[in-house]
């Protein structure tokens, strides 16, 4: 967004430069990414002042030249050769000075020196409009009526002194801040200085020759419309000063119509849209939508397709402007109006941002209506636009304003603590600097007490809606800067988070579960005794038997989720699908000393195939296909990893229900056991498809081991380094044994290692096998040298030697 610092200080006054404008915009949150000088004219008549011709007399050696004394603010008279017919003494004249360089109105630049015409000294030149740009007549030089004192610069008297623009990248929560008044606000409460805000008291309602019935059939779209017509008015260039006010912040002028428009968008950030008064049939003027796919020719002549959801502006047959975005071809003002209906509304910021969106246009309006405008603002901005058409363009008002506002928005009240305010800046600032703050923001403070206050917050402040807020704008303005940094920095929050939600961790779970292939199932509670007897030795606690059960088949209550998944598994292969991975979060129920418990757990089943049959695969049902324990471990893994859980430790698992398997724990408490289930309990349940792997997940405890903090590290500059080595071992020694001692042994370096082969054979021995193991080295703090890798997997072999007994096969 463009600002003109000129036009600012037309709305409050500026002591200040406009690199310290700058800065004090920045500190409030109004980013200033560039500066840059416009000048109106090329040069900015830089050197050229306002002079007064002391003498006058006719140069002895040639009958068009005169030889004149001109006082130009310099000290001592100029001695200046002049050239021109009109040029006499007494007159007040244009003065380029010795040094200044002119850009006529055609022809290259030229730059003023010292010079001798006719054998007489010259030392500047009185100049006609042509040659600084200014016209085109070349009559004569310019003769001024002003009382400006000699050696004013000349831009003073031509109203033409440079401007400044001010370039702000404005964050979308700053709605407020999209114009010259919104920017001004800052400045006010910061400097404490009143703004200035055009002035509309000179409008008033010609006649009522010309009405316009306006119809909202759409108000939820339009809140608020207002708008009145101007009769007699004709459509020219703009004067100077409305184009020197666009064209500073990077606007190209129009026409005096469409200029104006544009003038107070930007000086007030109330868009407005001007329509051919005569373009309008009917009479009337309806915001509505229309039907989806209606064609409509938008003011740069592209035919757009309407949606249903586009909210339009539209007479009584057709279409005219896309509300809030664009106008249209037909409707525009053009050189020939004569009449214009003008309409200033304020337009919901959800509907415009879809069409915007939707249509891929963005323009000056839809930035504003996108984010927010001010809906107590179109009324006075209608006004404040009709006297300026009046100005530039003549003509009457010939109707009485349409204000359209059926449901008025309210101001927001919030109640705010001055612990939090204290809190979250870190210092106590005095109560009475920060309603002066707030009140300077239009913030009204109300019903203060020692613990807080309410604060009332206009609807123009889109971006303040909590305490959080209201706490941010007192910030900004007091100043980051004046808060000195604590000894300790630290950050706090205003919201309160709860604890970690199992439900979501629970829903986190089954999506990543499902993503791998996984269903989940919901299964019965109650279960047969037989399946409890089969493992009872293995059952830590009595059976919940129920008092009055259906069926002896269904008289227990589960105390494992084992069987549940195993029925499942059967009912499904029955119908003939062989390929099944199921998960189910369930309870188990169990009897200790008369008292009864319920715990939550997680199973999951694995039978048949990884993936189902393929081209790719082979298509053969074969043994190399069948799932296996790593898949299912694999699976463990990345529920481990996306509660960021490592376990510690590794046993068996119970040999009463798994053929094999693990038990991983976490600080000597068992997590999760996983493994083949034993044949005898999948021929109990009927299960005839082989094998079955599950899991079981204690999942309370697995809940409790997550605490939600992602932990991260600096990627290293330095690279990893690989050794590998083959270790002959007992069958009896686990891979858990070997990663335990490893890390154990060395715990700078040591970043990772990972088994890549296993081999048992006739050579190796009875009882042996052969493990390759990779591991991977890297120091943090420097690049790794041999000296020191050697070092480190010396130190690992000897402690595979020593501990485990392991052979290194060199």
């Amino acid at each position: 967004m463009k600002i003109s610092y000129q036009w600012l200080n037309q709305l409050i006054s500026l002591n200040e430069g406009p690199e310290n404008v700058g800065k004090i915009l920045t500190s409030t949150g109004l980013e200033v990414e560039s500066i840059e000088k416009i000048e109106s004219i090329p040069g900015g008549l830089e050197g050229v002042v306002i002079g007064e011709v002391l003498t006058c007399e006719k140069h002895p050696e040639a009958d068009k030249l005169s030889l004149t004394t001109v006082d130009a603010g310099q000290g001592a008279p100029l001695n200046i050769v002049c050239g021109a017919p009109n040029v006499r003494a007494g007159q007040k004249v244009v003065v380029a000075l010795v040094g200044a360089t002119l850009h006529p109105t055609s022809g290259e630049p030229f730059t003023i020196k010292k010079a001798k015409i006719r054998g007489a000294a010259s030392e500047g030149m009185m100049c006609a409009e042509d040659e600084i740009g200014l016209g085109t007549s070349h009559a004569g030089i310019m003769v001024l009526d002003t009382d400006l004192p000699n050696g004013t610069p000349a831009v003073r008297y031509f109203g033409l002194e440079a401007d400044y623009q001010i370039e702000i990248g404005l964050t979308p929560n700053r709605a407020d801040a999209a114009s010259h008044l919104g920017v001004a606000r800052d400045l006010k409460a910061v400097w404490q200085r009143p703004v200035q805000w055009p002035s509309v008291d000179g409008f008033h309602i010609d006649n009522q020759n010309l009405p316009i019935e306006v119809i909202v059939e759409t108000p939820e779209g339009a809140p608020r419309y207002t708008g009145l017509t101007i009769d007699g008015l004709t459509v020219s260039e703009s004067p100077d000063w409305l184009k020197h006010r666009l064209r500073a912040i990077g606007l190209s002028p129009i026409n005096n119509i469409v200029d104006v428009t544009n003038y107070v968008c930007h000086e007030l950030g109330q868009p407005l849209h001007a329509f051919d008064a005569d373009r309008i049939t009917g009479g009337k003027v309806i915001v509505k939508t229309v039907a989806d796919g209606t064609p409509f020719v938008t003011l740069d002549g592209v035919e757009r397709k309407l949606s249903a959801s586009d909210l339009m502006i539209c007479n009584a047959t057709e279409p005219m402007c896309i509300a809030g975005v664009f106008g249209g071809q037909q409707s525009g003002v053009k050189a020939q109006t004569t009449r214009i209906f003008l309409e200033s509304a304020y337009f919901d910021p959800a509907w415009i941002r879809r069409t915007s969106q939707r249509h891929g246009l963005k323009t000056d309006a839809s930035f504003r209506f996108e984010r927010g405008t001010d809906p107590n603002l179109p009324v006075f901005a209608l006004k404040r636009a009709a006297l300026l058409i009046q100005e530039v363009a003549g003509g009457t008002i010939s109707s009485a304003i349409t204000d359209h506002y059926p449901s008025p928005i309210a101001d927001r009240d919030i109640a705010i603590r001055y612990r939090n305010v204290d809190r979250l800046i870190g210092i106590t600032i005095e109560r009475a600097e920060i309603t002066r703050i707030l009140e300077s923001l239009d913030i009204q403070v109300r019903d203060q007490t020692a613990e807080g206050f309410t604060a009332t917050v206009p609807p123009y402040r889109v971006d303040v809606e909590r305490e959080a807020d209201v706490i941010e704008e007192i910030l900004r303005i007091y100043g980051l800067d004046n808060v000195p940094l604590s000894d300790h920095l630290s950050a706090d929050f205003l919201s309160e988070f709860p604890e970690t939600d199992p439900d979501q961790l629970q829903e986190r779970t089954s999506q990543l579960l499902a993503a791998n292939g996984f269903y989940e199932t919901m299964t019965n509670s109650l279960t047969r005794p037989a399946y409890h007897a089969a493992i009872r030795a293995t059952l830590p606690h009595a059976d919940v038997q129920l008092l009055n059960p259906l069926s002896e088949e269904l008289s227990v209550m589960r105390q494992t989720l084992l069987f549940s998944g195993l029925e499942t598994l059967v009912y499904n292969l029955n119908r003939r699908q062989k390929d099944v991975k199921i998960f189910e979060f369930g309870k188990t129920y169990s009897r200790e000393d008369e008292r009864f418990y319920e715990r939550p757990r997680l199973g999951i089943w694995m039978v048949g195939r990884l993936q189902a049959e393929s081209w790719q695969n082979g298509g053969q049902r074969t043994d190399s296909a069948a799932l296996n324990y790593h898949d299912l471990a694999g699976v463990i893994q990345k529920i481990l990893a996306s509660f960021r859980i490592k376990t510690t430790d590794s046993q068996p698992a119970d040999p009463a229900i798994f053929q094999y398997g693990l038990t991983l724990s976490v600080n000597k408490k068992p997590l999760v056991t996983l493994g083949l289930v034993k044949a005898n309990l999948t021929k109990l349940v009927e299960l005839k498809q082989t094998p079955v792997f599950y899991a079981d997940f204690d999942w309370q405890y697995l809940l409790k081991l997550y605490n939600g903090k992602a932990v991260f590290e600096e990627v290293s500059r330095f690279p990893e380094v690989r050794r590998d080595l083959s270790l002959v071992l007992d069958t009896s020694v686990t891979y858990a044994q070997i990663s335990k001692l490893a890390y154990t042994t060395e715990r700078k370096l040591l970043r990772d290692l990972n088994v890549f082969d296993v081999y048992e054979g006739e050579n190796l021995g009875t009882g042996k096998k052969s493990y390759s193991v990779s591991f991977i080295l890297q120091d943090a703090s420097q690049t790794l040298n041999d000296t020191v890798i050697d070092k480190t997997m010396n130190r690992l072999m000897s402690a595979f030697e020593r501990e485990l007994g392991a052979e290194i096969r060199k």
